[in-house]
Order: structure tokens, then sequence, then C-alpha cells
């Protein structure tokens, strides 16, 4: 993605739609690539709503463990409400500092995580063993596992639009510096994952939580602080998530619709989409089912095969070269990645879903 931005001498292509458009024609570009680029990115702010409300009700919990227990949907609710504030920010480098205390953040907690599991040690009674029983809970468990996996490492649908803010010249293309940019964040993800899965696992085993910090409980004040810093991470990842649809809207509304561009417009346009999200977090709270689900059905074809078959499609690449048979590669492990991952979390979804209260 990085490498294709600039691909076309004197031309950026600044948003993903306008490279499929490249790649696949003007009309097929945009059908193929817009639909998976709307699903990926309100997927993640579906997902950013539970996570945030669920840590800010976890925070609660904590400091003030005698205080009355309020509902979870309530804290959804809550968390939603900063965005309706936060989404009137014109574009990506007005939340250029919220993105920064983002990144500072999720390596911050997820330290706490690891840290606070190796200082509380191995749970007494710990088992390492599947929590279901049966040969299908286990295929489709390993399924959802996968679609998580993808969505951890899934940061290519907003390349291009980060991308387009950095000044390019040619002595010195954008390229370079995103380059950077991207080995910087794959690092700092793989340093803020890897610790809290293997030491999560090894304290707690099969009884983990999704959010490992659900789980955890001492010592108050950090885990409570780890939370909001949750809290502050998500709020940033949720707007870098949403401007690309805030662009998409408010171009259909007002080149399609006709509508006056101008705040009014952008105050009724974002508020409805937060509103949106919202709802179905409120409506279907289960994380790791989530993550499961949108890792396979949206981040798979949007990170992992879509890039390269537009390569193949633009480049074309010797048959049977290096480049040729990499990509290649990347597309079969890609659509299979995504069949599995889907259904294990549509599957968990409906399982999940056939069990509890909703809005409780």
């Amino acid at each position: 993605m990085v490498e294709m931005h600039e691909m076309v001498p004197g031309k950026r292509f600044d948003r993903y739609h306008e490279l499929g458009q490249h790649a696949f024609g003007e009309k097929l570009g945009l059908w193929i690539v817009v639909p998976q680029q709307l699903i990926v990115e309100v997927g993640v702010d579906i997902v950013y709503m539970v996570t945030g409300g669920k840590s800010l009700m976890k925070f609660h919990d904590l400091v003030c463990s005698s205080c009355k227990k309020i509902r979870q949907s309530y804290w959804i609710v809550i968390f939603g409400s900063a965005h309706f504030f936060l989404a009137q920010l014109p574009n990506f480098n007005s939340v250029a500092g919220i993105s920064l205390a983002a990144a500072v953040m999720s390596l911050s907690y997820s330290t706490i995580a690891w840290g606070a599991s190796v200082h509380k040690g191995k749970d007494p009674d710990v088992t390492y063993g599947y929590r279901d029983t049966t040969v299908s809970n286990h295929v489709f468990g390993v399924f959802n596992a996968l679609g998580q996996v993808a969505f951890a490492y899934a940061g290519h649908n907003v390349v291009l639009e980060i991308q387009a803010t950095i000044p390019t010249s040619p002595e010195k293309p954008s390229k370079i510096p995103m380059w950077r940019g991207v080995v910087v964040a794959y690092i700092v993800v793989a340093i803020c994952y890897f610790p809290v899965a293997l030491v999560g696992y090894w304290a707690f085993g099969q009884s983990v939580e999704d959010n490992i910090l659900i789980t955890l409980d001492k010592p108050t004040w950090l885990i409570a602080m780890a939370n909001l810093m949750v809290v502050v991470h998500v709020i940033g990842s949720y707007q870098i998530y949403a401007m690309p649809v805030f662009d998409m809207i408010e171009t259909v509304l007002v080149k399609k619709w006709h509508l006056p561009p101008g705040l009014p417009l952008r105050i009724i346009a974002r508020s409805s989409y937060v509103a949106f999200t919202c709802f179905i977090g409120l409506t279907f709270p289960f994380f790791g089912d989530l993550l499961g689900f949108f890792g396979g059905f949206a981040f798979a074809p949007t990170t992992y095969f879509l890039p390269c078959i537009m390569w193949l499609a633009i480049k074309k690449p010797k048959v049977f070269g290096l480049s040729w048979i990499i990509n290649w590669i990347c597309i079969i492990l890609g659509v299979l990645i995504m069949l599995t991952s889907s259904i294990g979390g549509l599957r968990s979804i409906i399982k999940d879903a056939s069990s509890y209260e909703f809005y409780s």
C-alpha cells in the first residue's frame, strides 16, 4: 500500500478507493473497495464502542467498589457521548494529538497488563485446556481466534489516508517516512500484544477474559489506571477509523444529494454515524466475537489479499516470479482466513446472543 501510493508519476492515491479504481476501473474499483472499507471502519468503531464502555465500567467498579453497579449498556452510551463532540474535528491533522496519546496509552496499558499478571503469579487452579468440550466448539473457536489475530494486525485500511497527510517531493517521496512509521507501528504492536498473550495465558489459563484487564483486579489503582488508558486509546482510534467514513458520507451528501456543505451538515451526518455505531455496540457487546467476525469478514480482504490483487493487476510481475508467488500465497491465505474466521465469529455471536439479556 505504501509503495502504491505514488506509483503513478505526479499522482497520489490518497484514498483506498482511488487505488482500487486505478487497478480495476472507475466503477468496478469503487464497488470492490468502498463496501469492504466501510465494513472495516464501521466494524472497528463498533468494537471500540464496546471496548470503551467495558473499560469505563471496570474503572468505576475498581475505584468505587461500594457504589451501586451501573449497567454495561449505560457505560457504552457514556463512552459514545464523547464522540458526538470529537467527531466534529475536521480532518486527520486535527486528531493528531489524540492519535499520539492513543499510541502512548496502548503501550502503557499493555505493559501494565502483563506486568500485573507476572506480579500476581499463576492461579493455583489454572488449567490450559479448551473451555469447550465438543470438537465442533474447538474448531469454531480456532476459526474465531484466526479472525481476532487478523483484526489485531490490520492497519492497512487507513494507510493511504494517513500517507496523504505527509509532504512529498521527487527528492524525498512520502513513502520514506511512511515506511519508517509502518515499521515502528508494527514493532509497537508486537511489543504490546505478545507479552500480554503469553504472560496472560500463563497466569490465568483458559479463564482469562478477551480483555485481560477485565480479569485483573490487583493492584487496584494500577488496573484502574490501565483501564482508563484503554479508554483514551480507543477514543483516539475510533476517530482515526471514523474520519474516512465521515469523508465518504459528506461527499455523497454534497455531490449526490446536493446538500450545502457546512457545519450543520457535518454535525448531523457525523452525529448520526456515532449514534449508529453506539446502538450496534449496545445491542451486540460481545468483544471477542466481534473481533473474530470483523477480523475475517472485513479485515482479511482489505488487508491480506485485496492489496495483493491490486499489486498483481497494476505491477504485473513475471508469472511464477518471486513477487508473483508471494502475492498469490498471501491471497490464498487471506481468503482462507476470511472464510473460516467469518464463520467462527458469526457462530460465536449467535451462540452468545442466545443466552444474553439485551441492553443489560
